[in-house]
C-alpha cells in the first residue's frame, strides 16, 4: 500500500503542478494533446465532483446546449477529438471527462474504494454535472461510456435530455451475468475471465499498454490507427488507479468483487432492466469485434423517440473511427437535424 499511496501522491502533485499557471480558478488548466489531424482540444480543466477531482474538456459556447461525451475502456477522451469540433461548430457546449481511473481524474482520498461498478460511474457523471452547474445534458458514449449514459438516463431521466448510445442498451446485473453463454459468446469475453484471476491482475498491470493495443486491434479490425494515435490515448492509463478500477469493474460484473452499499438501491433498480424514456439514437459499427448485443434484443428498452443506425466499415471505437456519423447522431437526437 505505501508504494501505491506514493504513486498517487506523485500523480496528484503532477496534476497540481499543471494548475500552477492557471488563472481560471477553481479549475486546473493544461493543454490536451493534439490529434493526428491537427485538431486540438484546448484547455484541460479540473473540478472537484463527489469523490473525485475530474479532468475534463469544456469546449464551445458557455450558453450552448450541453453534450457530455463519455469514453470507454481501454480508450480515453481522444476518442472524441474529431467529434468535438463538429459539435462546437453546431453550437453545442461539449464536456468530455476522463472517467475514474483515467488521465488526470483522481480520487480526493486514498481511503475511497477504487470501485468500477456501473452505478459508481453513473453518479460520477451526475456529480460532474452538479459541480459545473448543469441541470440537463445530452449524454453520448460508447463502451463504458454508453453504459454510464444508459444508467444516468434510467436512474435520473430528468438530468438526461437525450442520448446517443453505441451498442444500444448496456445496463447489466450481477444476477444476469451468472448465466453461462454459448462457447463462442464466452470466448468473446476472454479478458473478463482473465481479469478474474490474480494472474490477470498482474498481467494487466505489467502489460497494460500491450493489452490495450490488442483490444483496439481485435475490437476494431478494420481501423488502421498509427502508433501516435494509440500512444496519445495510452498515456491516460498511467493513472495510478487505472488497473484497480478496470479489474474491479470486470470482477464486479461477475459478482466476484463487492460494490459499495451506497449504490445498492440504484443497482437494484438497474438490475431490473429499466426502460429508458429519453429520446435516443443507438449506433453500431458493422465491423465491431467486441462483444455487443443485437439491436433487436434491446429495441423494447427504449420507449421515447428512437432510431438505430448501422455504420458500415466501423468497429468498436465508433466516435473515433466515424466522427461525422457520431456527431450527426448527436445533432439529430437534439432535434437540430
Amino acid at each position: 500500500m505505501p508504494l501505491i499511496a506514493d504513486a498517487r501522491r506523485r500523480f496528484i502533485h503532477k496534476v497540481g503542478a499543471l494548475a500552477g499557471a492557471a488563472t481560471m480558478s477553481p479549475f486546473a488548466v493544461t493543454r490536451a494533446m493534439s490529434s493526428s489531424t491537427g485538431v486540438t482540444f484546448g484547455p484541460l480543466r479540473q473540478v472537484r465532483a463527489g469523490a473525485l477531482d475530474i479532468g475534463y474538456i469544456d469546449a464551445g459556447p458557455i450558453d450552448g446546449q450541453v453534450i457530455i461525451l463519455l469514453h470507454g475502456w481501454p480508450y480515453d477522451i481522444h476518442s472524441f477529438a474529431e467529434v468535438s469540433p463538429l459539435l462546437v461548430k453546431a453550437g453545442f457546449r461539449v464536456i468530455i471527462p476522463y472517467l475514474r481511473g483515467y488521465g488526470t481524474t483522481h480520487f480526493l482520498s486514498d481511503a475511497t474504494k477504487r470501485n468500477g461498478q456501473q452505478a459508481a460511474l453513473a453518479f460520477d457523471a451526475i456529480a460532474l454535472m452538479d459541480a459545473l452547474g448543469i441541470q440537463r445534458a445530452i449524454l453520448a458514449g460508447f463502451d463504458w461510456g454508453a453504459r454510464t449514459a444508459n444508467c444516468v438516463a434510467a436512474l435520473q431521466p430528468e438530468r438526461c435530455s437525450a442520448m446517443v448510445s453505441v451498442s444500444g442498451y448496456l445496463i447489466g446485473s450481477q444476477a444476469a451475468n451468472k448465466a453461462p453463454l454459448p462457447p463462442r459468446g464466452e470466448l468473446a469475453w476472454w479478458y473478463q475471465f482473465y481479469f478474474a484471476t490474480e494472474r490477470g491482475h498482474a498481467g494487466y498491470e505489467k502489460y497494460c499498454r500491450d493489452f490495450a493495443k490488442l483490444i483496439w486491434q481485435t475490437a476494431s479490425p478494420t481501423w488502421r490507427f498509427d502508433d501516435a494515435t494509440f500512444d496519445r490515448s495510452a498515456a491516460a492509463f498511467d493513472n495510478p488507479d487505472h488497473v484497480a478500477i478496470v479489474i474491479h469493474n470486470y470482477r464486479w460484473r461477475l459478482g466476484l468483487a463487492e460494490g459499495e452499499t451506497r449504490y445498492d438501491e440504484p443497482e437494484n433498480r438497474l438490475a431490473a432492466g429499466p426502460v429508458i424514456t429519453v429520446p435516443t439514437i443507438t449506433l453500431e459499427g458493422d465491423a465491431n469485434g467486441a462483444p455487443h448485443p443485437e439491436p433487436a434484443a434491446y429495441r423494447a428498452k427504449f420507449s421515447g423517440r428512437y432510431a438505430h443506425r448501422l455504420i458500415p466499415g466501423v468497429g468498436h471505437n465508433l466516435p473515433q473511427e466515424a466522427p461525422q456519423a457520431f456527431a450527426d447522431a448527436v445533432i439529430d437526437v437534439a432535434g437540430r437535424g
